[in-house]
């Protein structure tokens, strides 16, 4: 069964940093292209960044650009989004998800299909 957890939310300050976690299972997590992805209270699914098999290629939307940072340990199963200079509308669950057919990649931002399988979700507040 392919399980996504993450881990790693929090609330945190304006202008702070956290770093996110996801461990899967289940599927040979170093063949698939992974994408964190997160929704905002009451607003629809925004992709944020993601990482092909091997982690030589990353890609994120522009708005994480130069602030979040992804990355991911093929020996442990994980990957990881490092968010720091956090702003109020930020704030949103963060999913971690995979692709769904393996040894796929994109310099763009990927097609729905790409980031559909996800985990529950881990929740970053940013309040002041």
């Amino acid at each position: 069964e392919v399980q996504l957890v993450e881990s790693g939310g929090g609330s945190v300050q304006p202008g702070g940093s956290l770093t996110l976690s996801c461990t899967g299972s289940g599927f040979v997590f170093s063949n698939y292209y992974m994408s964190w992805v997160r929704q905002a209270p009451g607003k629809g699914l925004e992709w944020v960044a993601g990482i092909n098999a091997r982690g030589a290629l990353t890609y994120s939307a522009n708005f994480a650009n130069s602030r979040f940072t992804i990355s991911r340990d093929n020996a442990k199963n994980t990957m990881y989004l490092q968010l720091s200079s956090l702003q109020t509308d930020d704030t949103a669950t963060y999913y971690c998800a995979k692709d769904i057919q393996q040894k796929r990649w994109w310099t763009g931002i990927p097609p729905p299909d790409a980031y559909s399988r996800r985990g529950q979700g881990t929740l970053v507040t940013v309040s002041s």
